[in-house]
């Protein structure tokens, strides 16, 4: 699933599958919740929202069943340090 970073009230990301009709929603505190049932429709609004966080509180929230998780942390480039490793050192 491809998530569209955000930073509206508490999210941080979400995404869409539509085969599978399910949303997921990531949290700045790492956690996540992927809602199943959710159709096309709820996804373009919520994704093209001016006010996403509202968005979600009011329509996603309390009216489809979620599932909660961890959001998957995204692999970061490695740092200076592990470029510039002596040779010889793993």
């Amino acid at each position: 699933m491809e998530m569209k970073r955000i930073n509206a009230g508490k999210l941080r990301a979400i995404g869409y599958e539509p085969r599978e009709r399910v949303l997921r929603v990531e949290f700045d505190d790492g956690s996540a919740i992927d809602y199943s049932g959710v159709g096309q429709e709820v996804w373009r609004r919520l994704s093209s929202s001016g006010s996403a966080w509202s968005y979600y509180r009011d329509n996603i929230e309390e009216e489809f069943m979620g599932k909660r998780g961890v959001a998957r942390s995204q692999s970061r480039p490695a740092g200076l340090d592990d470029l510039f490793k002596p040779l010889g050192e793993n």
